[in-house]
Protein backbone atom coordinates (compact mmCIF):
# COMPACT_ATOMS: atom_id res chain seq x y z
CA UNK A 1 0.00 0.00 0.00
CA UNK A 2 1.01 3.73 -1.40
CA UNK A 3 0.47 6.92 -0.03
CA UNK A 4 1.73 9.40 2.91
CA UNK A 5 5.08 11.06 2.78
CA UNK A 6 8.01 10.12 0.29
CA UNK A 7 10.38 7.86 2.04
CA UNK A 8 13.74 8.82 2.91
CA UNK A 9 15.28 5.97 4.87
CA UNK A 10 13.40 2.99 3.68
CA UNK A 11 11.41 2.29 6.86
CA UNK A 12 7.70 1.55 6.95
CA UNK A 13 5.16 1.89 9.33
CA UNK A 14 1.90 0.20 9.69
CA UNK A 15 -0.73 2.08 12.51
CA UNK A 16 -3.43 0.30 13.72
CA UNK A 17 -6.56 1.92 15.51
CA UNK A 18 -9.16 -0.31 17.10
CA UNK A 19 -12.31 1.53 17.54
CA UNK A 20 -15.65 0.84 19.62
CA UNK A 21 -18.08 3.52 20.12
CA UNK A 22 -15.49 6.65 19.33
CA UNK A 23 -15.77 7.20 15.71
CA UNK A 24 -15.40 11.13 16.11
CA UNK A 25 -11.79 10.33 18.61
CA UNK A 26 -11.23 8.06 15.84
CA UNK A 27 -11.37 10.34 12.88
CA UNK A 28 -9.34 12.63 14.89
CA UNK A 29 -6.41 10.28 15.77
CA UNK A 30 -6.25 9.14 11.66
CA UNK A 31 -6.21 12.90 11.00
CA UNK A 32 -3.07 13.35 13.98
CA UNK A 33 -1.00 10.79 11.67
CA UNK A 34 -1.95 12.04 8.56
CA UNK A 35 -0.70 15.44 9.78
CA UNK A 36 2.43 14.55 10.45
CA UNK A 37 5.84 13.63 8.24
CA UNK A 38 7.13 10.43 10.30
CA UNK A 39 10.79 11.72 9.58
CA UNK A 40 10.08 10.69 6.37
CA UNK A 41 9.15 7.26 6.92
CA UNK A 42 5.72 5.52 4.84
CA UNK A 43 2.98 5.18 6.94
CA UNK A 44 -0.45 3.40 6.44
CA UNK A 45 -3.26 3.42 8.52
CA UNK A 46 -5.97 0.64 9.49
CA UNK A 47 -8.42 1.37 11.46
CA UNK A 48 -10.53 -1.72 12.46
CA UNK A 49 -14.17 -0.77 13.76
CA UNK A 50 -15.51 -4.08 16.20
CA UNK A 51 -18.75 -3.75 15.56
CA UNK A 52 -19.86 -0.28 16.70
CA UNK A 53 -23.92 -0.51 18.27
CA UNK A 54 -23.96 3.26 16.40
CA UNK A 55 -22.80 3.44 13.31
CA UNK A 56 -19.03 3.79 13.05
CA UNK A 57 -18.57 2.31 10.50
CA UNK A 58 -20.60 3.72 7.71
CA UNK A 59 -19.29 6.92 9.67
CA UNK A 60 -15.77 6.10 8.65
CA UNK A 61 -16.91 5.31 5.12
CA UNK A 62 -18.18 8.40 4.40
CA UNK A 63 -15.08 10.37 6.33
CA UNK A 64 -12.44 8.36 4.18
CA UNK A 65 -14.38 9.64 0.94
CA UNK A 66 -15.28 12.92 2.04
CA UNK A 67 -12.02 14.13 3.67
CA UNK A 68 -10.03 11.86 0.48
CA UNK A 69 -7.90 9.46 3.27
CA UNK A 70 -7.70 7.00 -0.08
CA UNK A 71 -5.48 4.55 -0.27
CA UNK A 72 -3.43 5.54 2.80
CA UNK A 73 -6.20 4.93 5.36
CA UNK A 74 -7.92 1.03 5.13
CA UNK A 75 -11.29 0.30 7.15
CA UNK A 76 -11.95 -3.39 8.65
CA UNK A 77 -15.92 -3.22 9.00
CA UNK A 78 -16.12 -6.17 11.53
CA UNK A 79 -19.14 -7.63 12.33
CA UNK A 80 -18.66 -8.84 16.34
CA UNK A 81 -16.72 -7.17 19.13
CA UNK A 82 -13.25 -8.84 19.15
CA UNK A 83 -11.80 -6.57 21.88
CA UNK A 84 -8.24 -5.22 21.86
CA UNK A 85 -5.71 -7.98 21.47
CA UNK A 86 -7.73 -9.85 18.50
CA UNK A 87 -8.63 -6.54 17.00
CA UNK A 88 -4.98 -5.62 16.58
CA UNK A 89 -4.37 -9.57 15.34
CA UNK A 90 -6.77 -9.42 12.35
CA UNK A 91 -4.38 -6.30 11.16
CA UNK A 92 -1.30 -8.38 11.99
CA UNK A 93 -1.77 -11.48 10.40
CA UNK A 94 -3.05 -9.92 7.34
CA UNK A 95 0.55 -7.52 7.48
CA UNK A 96 2.66 -10.83 8.24
CA UNK A 97 1.37 -12.43 5.20
CA UNK A 98 2.37 -9.80 3.05
CA UNK A 99 5.44 -10.25 0.97
CA UNK A 100 6.89 -7.67 2.55
CA UNK A 101 5.86 -6.80 5.88
CA UNK A 102 6.11 -3.62 7.27
CA UNK A 103 8.82 -2.36 9.51
CA UNK A 104 7.29 -1.28 12.04
CA UNK A 105 3.49 -1.63 13.88
CA UNK A 106 2.56 1.57 15.66
CA UNK A 107 -0.63 0.74 17.96
CA UNK A 108 -2.57 4.21 18.88
CA UNK A 109 -5.87 4.03 20.82
CA UNK A 110 -9.04 5.42 18.78
CA UNK A 111 -9.07 8.36 22.03
CA UNK A 112 -5.64 9.31 21.42
CA UNK A 113 -4.32 11.93 19.12
CA UNK A 114 -0.32 12.62 17.99
CA UNK A 115 0.95 15.69 19.99
CA UNK A 116 3.80 16.00 18.19
CA UNK A 117 6.48 13.81 15.78
CA UNK A 118 6.20 11.12 18.06
CA UNK A 119 6.12 8.39 15.37
CA UNK A 120 9.49 9.78 14.23
CA UNK A 121 10.62 9.65 18.19
CA UNK A 122 9.73 6.32 18.93
CA UNK A 123 11.45 4.59 15.23
CA UNK A 124 14.49 6.59 16.12
CA UNK A 125 14.39 5.04 19.22
CA UNK A 126 14.03 1.90 18.42
CA UNK A 127 16.50 2.08 14.91
CA UNK A 128 19.24 3.54 18.26
CA UNK A 129 18.90 0.20 19.90
CA UNK A 130 18.87 -3.28 18.30
CA UNK A 131 17.73 -4.71 21.17
CA UNK A 132 14.69 -3.10 21.69
CA UNK A 133 11.60 -4.59 20.59
CA UNK A 134 9.09 -1.87 21.57
CA UNK A 135 9.10 1.64 22.50
CA UNK A 136 6.56 3.42 23.67
CA UNK A 137 5.31 7.29 24.21
CA UNK A 138 4.63 9.83 27.12
CA UNK A 139 1.08 10.44 27.69
CA UNK A 140 -0.83 13.80 28.91
CA UNK A 141 -4.53 14.25 29.34
CA UNK A 142 -6.06 17.20 27.61
CA UNK A 143 -5.63 19.43 30.45
CA UNK A 144 -1.75 18.67 29.75
CA UNK A 145 -1.44 16.55 32.65
CA UNK A 146 0.90 14.14 32.31
CA UNK A 147 -0.29 10.53 32.65
CA UNK A 148 1.59 7.66 33.65
CA UNK A 149 2.71 5.49 30.77
CA UNK A 150 4.98 3.04 31.85
CA UNK A 151 5.03 0.07 34.52
CA UNK A 152 6.85 -2.51 36.03
CA UNK A 153 5.77 -5.71 35.94
CA UNK A 154 2.63 -6.75 37.76
CA UNK A 155 3.73 -9.15 41.37
CA UNK A 156 2.24 -9.88 44.72
CA UNK A 157 4.20 -7.01 46.24
CA UNK A 158 2.78 -4.44 43.77
CA UNK A 159 -0.15 -5.65 43.84
CA UNK A 160 -0.70 -5.75 47.66
CA UNK A 161 1.25 -2.38 47.84
CA UNK A 162 -1.28 -0.71 44.81
CA UNK A 163 -4.36 -2.44 46.72
CA UNK A 164 -3.34 -0.59 50.01
CA UNK A 165 -2.17 2.54 48.07
CA UNK A 166 -0.58 4.36 50.73
CA UNK A 167 2.14 7.47 50.69
CA UNK A 168 4.45 6.95 52.73
CA UNK A 169 4.79 3.04 51.70
CA UNK A 170 4.91 3.40 48.58
CA UNK A 171 8.19 6.27 49.20
CA UNK A 172 9.89 3.82 51.35
CA UNK A 173 9.22 1.06 48.80
CA UNK A 174 9.47 3.13 45.48
CA UNK A 175 9.97 0.01 43.37
CA UNK A 176 7.00 -1.65 45.00
CA UNK A 177 5.27 0.79 42.91
CA UNK A 178 3.56 -0.53 40.05
CA UNK A 179 3.68 2.77 37.69
CA UNK A 180 6.96 4.40 37.30
CA UNK A 181 6.71 8.53 37.33
CA UNK A 182 6.06 10.32 33.81
CA UNK A 183 9.08 12.57 34.16
CA UNK A 184 11.43 9.62 34.03
CA UNK A 185 13.95 10.13 30.75
CA UNK A 186 14.28 7.64 28.19
CA UNK A 187 14.94 4.38 29.63
CA UNK A 188 14.49 0.39 29.38
CA UNK A 189 11.14 -0.41 31.35
CA UNK A 190 9.15 -3.76 31.87
CA UNK A 191 6.33 -2.18 29.63
CA UNK A 192 4.56 0.71 28.15
CA UNK A 193 0.77 2.10 27.98
CA UNK A 194 -0.85 -0.18 24.85
CA UNK A 195 -2.00 3.70 23.80
CA UNK A 196 0.54 4.54 21.90
CA UNK A 197 3.17 1.66 21.31
CA UNK A 198 5.66 0.66 18.77
CA UNK A 199 7.05 -2.73 18.00
CA UNK A 200 9.21 -3.86 15.50
CA UNK A 201 7.66 -6.15 13.00
CA UNK A 202 10.18 -9.01 13.20
CA UNK A 203 10.39 -8.87 16.84
CA UNK A 204 6.36 -9.30 17.01
CA UNK A 205 6.26 -12.12 14.30
CA UNK A 206 9.04 -13.80 16.40
CA UNK A 207 7.36 -14.15 19.92
CA UNK A 208 3.89 -14.00 18.40
CA UNK A 209 0.86 -11.62 18.48
CA UNK A 210 -1.36 -10.70 21.29
CA UNK A 211 -2.59 -13.62 23.42
CA UNK A 212 -6.61 -14.07 22.14
CA UNK A 213 -7.57 -15.09 25.40
CA UNK A 214 -7.52 -11.43 26.76
CA UNK A 215 -10.66 -9.57 25.41
CA UNK A 216 -9.20 -6.00 26.88
CA UNK A 217 -6.78 -5.29 29.53
CA UNK A 218 -3.49 -6.80 30.27
CA UNK A 219 -3.42 -7.97 27.02
CA UNK A 220 -0.11 -5.62 26.36
CA UNK A 221 1.06 -6.15 29.70
CA UNK A 222 1.07 -10.14 28.46
CA UNK A 223 2.73 -9.75 25.14
CA UNK A 224 5.43 -7.45 26.69
CA UNK A 225 6.41 -10.24 29.09
CA UNK A 226 6.74 -12.37 26.33
CA UNK A 227 9.32 -9.81 24.55
CA UNK A 228 10.88 -9.07 27.57
CA UNK A 229 11.51 -13.00 28.13
CA UNK A 230 12.58 -13.45 24.67
CA UNK A 231 15.39 -11.04 25.03
CA UNK A 232 14.11 -7.76 23.60
CA UNK A 233 13.84 -4.18 25.75
CA UNK A 234 10.32 -2.35 26.11
CA UNK A 235 12.13 1.45 25.99
CA UNK A 236 9.82 4.38 27.14
CA UNK A 237 10.62 7.38 25.23
CA UNK A 238 9.13 10.46 27.04
CA UNK A 239 10.49 13.04 24.09
CA UNK A 240 7.21 11.36 21.75
CA UNK A 241 4.26 12.96 23.01
CA UNK A 242 0.44 11.60 22.98
CA UNK A 243 -2.66 12.92 24.05
CA UNK A 244 -5.14 10.65 25.77
CA UNK A 245 -8.79 10.62 26.38
CA UNK A 246 -8.66 7.94 28.96
CA UNK A 247 -11.47 5.31 29.15
CA UNK A 248 -13.56 7.13 26.73
CA UNK A 249 -14.20 3.70 24.74
CA UNK A 250 -14.67 1.47 27.53
CA UNK A 251 -15.71 3.68 30.64
CA UNK A 252 -12.81 2.33 32.37
CA UNK A 253 -10.44 5.86 33.46
CA UNK A 254 -7.36 5.69 35.51
CA UNK A 255 -8.34 8.79 37.32
CA UNK A 256 -11.92 7.92 37.94
CA UNK A 257 -11.06 5.15 40.96
CA UNK A 258 -14.25 5.03 42.26
CA UNK A 259 -15.94 3.37 39.07
CA UNK A 260 -17.34 0.08 39.10
CA UNK A 261 -15.10 -1.84 36.39
CA UNK A 262 -16.02 -4.10 33.71
CA UNK A 263 -16.06 -7.78 34.76
CA UNK A 264 -13.32 -8.41 32.02
CA UNK A 265 -10.84 -5.98 34.26
CA UNK A 266 -11.02 -8.73 36.88
CA UNK A 267 -10.69 -11.43 34.50
CA UNK A 268 -8.32 -10.18 32.39
CA UNK A 269 -6.26 -9.66 35.53
CA UNK A 270 -6.59 -13.07 36.61
CA UNK A 271 -5.83 -14.60 33.58
CA UNK A 272 -2.63 -13.10 33.43
CA UNK A 273 -1.94 -13.48 36.87
CA UNK A 274 -2.16 -17.21 36.22
CA UNK A 275 -0.61 -17.67 32.70
CA UNK A 276 2.45 -15.74 34.01
CA UNK A 277 2.79 -16.67 38.01
CA UNK A 278 0.81 -20.48 37.55
CA UNK A 279 -2.41 -20.87 39.19
CA UNK A 280 -1.30 -20.76 43.24
CA UNK A 281 0.70 -17.96 42.83
CA UNK A 282 -2.58 -16.15 40.73
CA UNK A 283 -4.48 -17.54 43.93
CA UNK A 284 -2.43 -16.40 46.67
CA UNK A 285 -1.98 -12.46 44.90
CA UNK A 286 -5.78 -12.77 44.57
CA UNK A 287 -6.72 -13.46 48.36
CA UNK A 288 -4.11 -11.61 50.02
CA UNK A 289 -5.47 -8.64 47.98
CA UNK A 290 -8.78 -8.48 49.49
CA UNK A 291 -7.02 -7.69 53.24
CA UNK A 292 -4.43 -5.34 51.70
CA UNK A 293 -7.49 -2.92 50.02
CA UNK A 294 -9.58 -3.29 52.82
CA UNK A 295 -6.52 -1.78 54.88
CA UNK A 296 -6.14 0.49 52.32
CA UNK A 297 -9.65 1.50 52.65
CA UNK A 298 -9.45 2.25 55.93
CA UNK A 299 -6.25 4.46 56.10
CA UNK A 300 -7.78 6.27 53.56
CA UNK A 301 -10.72 7.05 55.81
CA UNK A 302 -8.65 7.91 58.97
CA UNK A 303 -6.55 10.45 56.54
CA UNK A 304 -10.52 11.94 55.30
CA UNK A 305 -9.76 10.66 51.59
CA UNK A 306 -11.97 8.95 49.40
CA UNK A 307 -12.18 5.42 48.94
CA UNK A 308 -8.77 4.19 46.59
CA UNK A 309 -11.41 1.45 45.64
CA UNK A 310 -13.30 1.36 42.15
CA UNK A 311 -16.96 0.66 43.32
CA UNK A 312 -18.20 -3.21 43.90
CA UNK A 313 -14.40 -3.95 44.37
CA UNK A 314 -14.77 -6.40 47.07
CA UNK A 315 -17.76 -8.18 45.41
CA UNK A 316 -16.11 -8.24 42.14
CA UNK A 317 -12.86 -9.30 43.03
CA UNK A 318 -14.09 -11.80 44.47
CA UNK A 319 -16.35 -13.25 41.77
CA UNK A 320 -14.20 -12.50 38.91
CA UNK A 321 -10.80 -13.45 40.36
CA UNK A 322 -10.83 -15.38 43.45
CA UNK A 323 -13.44 -17.67 42.98
CA UNK A 324 -12.78 -18.84 39.71
CA UNK A 325 -9.06 -19.50 40.80
CA UNK A 326 -10.76 -21.49 43.77
CA UNK A 327 -12.62 -23.64 41.74
CA UNK A 328 -10.61 -23.94 38.93
CA UNK A 329 -12.92 -22.31 36.58
CA UNK A 330 -10.43 -20.09 34.96
CA UNK A 331 -11.05 -20.42 31.28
Amino acid sequence: MQGGPQQTNGASIAVIIVNYGTADLTIDAVNSVLARTHGGRSVEIHVVDNASPDGDAMRFQETHASANWGDQVTLWPETENHGFGRGNNLVLEMLDAREAPPDYVFLLNPDATLANEAIDELARALEADPKAGAAGAAIAYPDGEPAVACFRFPSLGRELASAIDFGPLDRLFPKARLGIPPETPQSAVDWVAGASVLFRMDVLKKIGFFDPDFFLYFEEVELMGRLNRAGFKTLYVPEAQITHIAGAATSVASYNKAKRRPAYVYESWRMYFQKRHGRAYALATAVLKLPAAGLGLVLAKLRGKPSPLPGMFFRDHWRHAVRPLLTGATS
